[in-house]
């Protein structure tokens, strides 16, 4: 199945880029490539030439709350990156691009929705070979107005209305790995524990890892096969109300993203305080499956 044929099976077909557009299109006009990783020492080992990086600890948080940037700090970011409000910003990334999706969906809680993932993030750029590069390119520093209000009410849940969301027994979806679902771990293996006090999962949350929604080479999978995972075997309706969770809003960042665009559902949120938050707050209800 071509590229072409994939994507317009899609809600938002215009929300992704294969890899071999990229290649051919690294020079559009008022585009700007933002790499975002995981490991935030990945960019400088090599990265897709002309891309900026923007680093999900430094730029997008704020350094003394959990929470995102100020609207003059996201304008600021957007700044010394060449982004206007105008510009289409192009994502990838490592780990089947949770980060990337992550930063995109930062982006939007800034009103910035002129965006795009590239199918497949670094992983599948590497795998065929294709231009890397060491050098940063250069900048030329742009006008980004610094936004009136972040709109966190339609894209983002916070633990009240998390806490909410699951005695009115609406869709949550938990994307977190079966054990961490179960409670039998606090933490993805290979992940250090990150001070949750307690194993388990939001009651009546279903569990459907993210992963889920991915291919092998990290692309995402067919409109069909996301649909029968979703749709079908998840049962979520149209016009359900739905929140996604993980461990602290990566991961459903990516769920949000296969939900929102792919699938083209209208009220889906990322619960961002996550499990680190919901695991340690006084009085939280939880499940556990062993």
């Amino acid at each position: 199945m071509s590229d072409d044929t994939k994507f317009s099976a899609y809600a938002h077909p215009e929300k992704l880029v294969s890899t071999e557009w990229l290649a051919a299109n690294l020079d559009a006009p008022n585009t700007r490539i933002v790499e975002s990783n995981e490991d935030i020492l990945l960019y400088d080992t090599n990265h897709i030439p002309g891309a900026v990086h923007i680093d999900w600890i430094a730029d997008l948080n704020d350094k003394t709350i959990r929470d995102y940037v100020s609207p003059e700090a996201f304008a600021a970011l957007c700044e010394r990156n060449g982004i206007t409000p105008d510009t289409t910003v192009i994502f990838y990334g490592d780990k089947s691009n949770w980060w990337a999706a992550y930063a995109l969906w930062v982006f939007e809680l800034y009103g910035h929705t002129n965006s795009k993932l590239v199918d497949g993030g670094s992983a599948k750029w590497k795998a065929e070979g294709r231009e890397l590069t060491r050098e940063k390119p250069s900048i030329t520093n742009s006008t980004y107005p610094v936004p009136g209000k972040r709109d966190d009410a339609r894209i983002r849940a916070f633990y009240h209305e998390a806490l909410a969301h699951a005695e009115a027994k609406k869709p949550m979806v938990d994307v977190r790995s079966p054990g961490e679902f179960s409670g039998a771990v606090t933490h993805m293996p290979e992940y250090p524990q990150e001070g949750v006090l307690r194993g388990g999962h939001i009651p009546g949350a279903k569990s459907c890892p993210w992963s889920t929604a991915a291919n092998p080479d990290a692309t995402f999978k067919t409109a069909e096969e996301l649909r029968k995972i979703y749709t079908e075997d998840l049962a979520l309706g149209d016009a359900d109300d739905i929140v996604a969770y993980c461990r602290i809003g990566e991961r459903s960042s990516h769920t949000w993203f296969v939900l929102t665009y792919l699938l083209g559902y209208k009220n889906v949120r990322n619960y961002d305080g996550s499990w680190t938050e919901w695991g340690n707050m006084v009085r939280s209800p939880i499940e556990k499956s062993v």
